[in-house]
């Protein structure tokens, strides 16, 4: 009985870390990043892939998921490579200051970088001028990066 409330106590104290790093972090609010999709797929498979818990690495707060170590290891050897710009939030609300969790399944890749947009639609708006789009963002993500979502 000691033993599950000291297993228990450890993991709440786990929890409790974890929501205070995620709470100082310029990225979504989830744990996972890219919803569990693997990161690289998206650039070698050109699709999005779910990752598995077999293949997980960390990076800038985030848990990234890969469908294969190899993956895993690509990833890790140059994340920034791979990691969606704007923390994975969608390119078109930050061209327009604002933060919107951007889906892992409407995506596109411009120049090597993977941009998420919120949903088909708003990819729509967003592709008609992807070059102004993606430059309004660059510099409205200076500013909005470590706001929270409900601040802008």
């Amino acid at each position: 009985m000691k033993r599950i409330i000291a297993t228990i106590a450890t993991l709440s104290l786990l929890l409790a870390g974890s929501s205070l790093l995620l709470a100082g972090s310029p990225h979504s609010t989830s744990t996972v990043a890219l919803a569990g999709y693997d990161a690289v797929a998206y650039h070698s498979q050109a699709k999005a892939v779910r990752g598995s818990g077999d293949h997980i690495a960390e990076y800038q707060g985030e848990t990234y998921l890969f469908a294969s170590e190899d993956n895993k290891k690509a990833f890790e050897r140059n994340p920034s490579k791979y990691a969606p710009a704007f923390g994975g939030f969608c390119a078109y609300g930050v061209s327009v200051g604002k933060k919107f969790v951007g889906d892992p399944e409407v995506w596109r890749i411009v120049n090597g970088t993977l941009y998420l947009n919120l949903n088909r639609q708003i990819q729509s708006t967003w592709k008609q001028d992807i070059p102004g789009n993606i430059s309004k963002a660059e510099k409205n993500w200076t500013e909005i990066k470590d706001k929270a979502p409900s601040d802008l």
